[in-house]
């Protein structure tokens, strides 16, 4: 079975990149040369829905940064740092950087991690790229021994040159909650500059289904376009188990195919897994992965239903989503609601000090776990199936698909 769209393969510094993505690896060498020796710290954001090709640009940057700091110039000497929050993703980042000159596992690092330790020794890193941005904690956590207010705030103190991508569609937990508008404000007194961008390049689908896609987790259930089969497997299924009997298949055929899900399933320990229930349809959820090898590579992982904690950031080529039982579909017809009460990741949606629990705080809640949907539904690089517990907007779903002309 051929391995298609590995994540080391993906995020290879080696990797041919377009013109717009080698101009923007410029662009932001340039900001640094020109912001590392200011006396004002310096900050470059990269917007981008999932799927644009952040990671890889900032795969390349960091490798060209480590060759510059061996070679006389602007950086040489210079120490600098990656920052990952996805411990998954992390993994991805490391094995490569054990292949490549220069770029050592110890200079990828979480970033609770790389705080404590730069306040703990009194250092400092002159360049600091952090990828999933939008996965730092807005808010202390002593659970994972961060104390300060902002884990973005503190890594920028502590960096002369700061480099983030951020995506606000994939904010997924209360105790990281960000939007674009918190973002600007938290960067006004840096030197910053940005930049974003749009090609979508993990999904082989026409625009106009990504725009579906964003239009669903906005809250509003649109007409299925009808290019939405055009160079790309979409399919709504009536019955879960047939999804999952599918993605088998296309796993034989090219692997990285697996089924994911929202949360939603109440815990039903069975000889110790916590199993995700929808008719004949019976799995366990994913498993913590001690292992180096991301959750979806590993072949066994076909017989688990994975989640936004082991796919984010991640391609499959086919990817199976059940949206759980707090997804359904509103009384008008043409729009989605999200049930709280049905949530069962209530970590993910704690309450948080600084936010009072009223009526925006549910409106934030609720569309984090639309957020997660996002995050999932974008996973596929060759096609995407969904499953609905909803009956209703099963029902509904399943007619706009069969409506595409």
């Amino acid at each position: 079975m051929q391995l298609q769209n590995a994540a080391v393969d993906k995020l290879n510094p080696n990797k041919n990149l377009t013109d717009e993505q080698q101009h923007l690896v410029e662009k932001i060498e340039n900001f640094a040369k020109k912001n590392l020796n200011q006396n004002k710290h310096a900050v470059f954001t990269i917007y981008g829905d999932a799927g644009t090709g952040k990671s890889v640009v900032l795969s390349k940057i960091f490798y060209d940064f480590q060759q510059m700091a061996k070679q006389s110039g602007i950086l040489e000497g210079t120490q600098n740092h990656f920052l990952v929050n996805h411990p998954e993703i992390l993994k991805v980042y490391k094995n490569i950087a054990g292949d490549e000159p220069n770029v050592l596992k110890k200079n990828f690092n979480r970033p609770t991690s790389f705080i404590n330790s730069m306040n703990k020794n009194g250092m400092h890193s002159d360049i600091t790229i952090v990828d999933e941005a939008h996965l730092l904690l807005s808010r202390s956590d002593h659970y994972n021994n961060f104390y300060q207010d902002n884990q973005l705030t503190e890594i920028i103190k502590k960096s002369k040159v700061t480099i983030i991508v951020f995506d606000h569609r994939q904010v997924l937990r209360t105790k990281m909650f960000w939007n674009e508008e918190m973002l600007r404000r938290l960067l006004e007194p840096y030197h910053n500059d940005e930049y974003h961008l749009t090609k979508q390049f993990r999904m082989t689908a026409s625009q106009k289904l990504v725009d579906w896609i964003n239009s669903f987790t906005d809250g509003y259930l649109e007409k299925i376009p009808n290019d939405a089969k055009q160079n790309y497997d979409f399919k709504v299924f009536e019955d879960a188990e047939e999804m999952r009997k599918t993605i088998v298949k296309k796993n034989k055929q090219v692997g990285l195919s697996r089924i994911v899900s929202t949360s939603g399933y109440p815990s039903t320990l069975d000889g110790g897994k916590h199993y995700v229930i929808e008719g004949n349809f019976k799995m366990p959820w994913d498993q913590y992965n001690f292992t180096q090898t991301p959750w979806a590579e590993i072949p066994e992982t076909i017989n688990e239903v994975g989640s936004i904690f082991t796919c984010q950031g991640f391609d499959l080529n086919y990817v199976g989503v059940i949206l759980g039982p707090p997804i359904s579909l509103s009384n008008d017809g043409q729009t989605i609601d999200v049930n709280l009460n049905k949530f069962t990741d209530v970590e993910s949606l704690k309450k948080r000090p600084d936010m009072k629990n009223d009526e925006s705080f549910e409106k934030i809640k609720k569309q984090l776990i639309l957020n997660s949907i996002n995050v999932l539904m974008k996973r596929g690089v060759h096609g995407l199936y969904i499953f609905a517990h909803d009956k209703n907007l099963r029902a509904k779903l399943l007619s706009l698909f069969k409506n595409i002309k």
